[in-house]
C-alpha cells in the first residue's frame, strides 16, 4: 500500500509533508504535490503534517477521491515533476482554495 495526495492539495500545495518524509517520495508539479507509489514506504508521518488533510493511506481514501490513486502514480512518473525534499511557501492564493472541494479541473499537469 501507499499514501495518496487528494484533490484538497490542488491550488494550495502546502509542503509541510515533504520535510518529514524519510524516503523523499513527494513530487512537485505547478499547483499540486503527488506521492510516488514506487517510493512511498507507507510510514504515514506525512498525514498529520498536511494542514488541509489532503493525504490518506490508500485503503482509507474517501470514495470520492479513489481516482487520485491513479493520478498520483501517473503524475509522479512525468519527467517535469521533480522530487521535492524541502518545505516551500504554499501557493500565493492558498487560503482562497484551502476549503474548496471538487478541484480536479484546476490541476495543472
Amino acid at each position: 500500500m501507499t499514501h495518496v495526495v487528494t484533490e484538497a492539495c490542488i491550488r494550495c500545495k502546502y509542503t509541510d509533508c515533504v520535510d518529514v518524509c524519510p524516503v523523499d517520495c513527494f513530487k512537485e508539479g505547478p499547483n499540486f504535490l503527488t506521492i510516488d507509489p514506487d517510493e512511498c514506504i507507507d510510514c504515514a508521518v506525512c498525514i498529520p503534517e498536511c494542514p488541509v488533510n489532503a493525504i490518506y493511506a490508500e485503503e482509507d481514501l474517501p470514495k470520492d477521491q479513489l481516482h487520485m490513486t491513479e493520478i498520483n502514480a501517473e503524475l509522479s512518473r512525468l519527467p517535469h515533476w521533480k522530487t521535492i525534499t524541502k518545505r516551500k511557501d504554499p501557493l500565493p492564493d492558498h487560503e482562497d482554495w484551502a476549503n474548496k472541494t471538487d478541484k480536479l479541473k484546476e490541476l495543472i499537469r
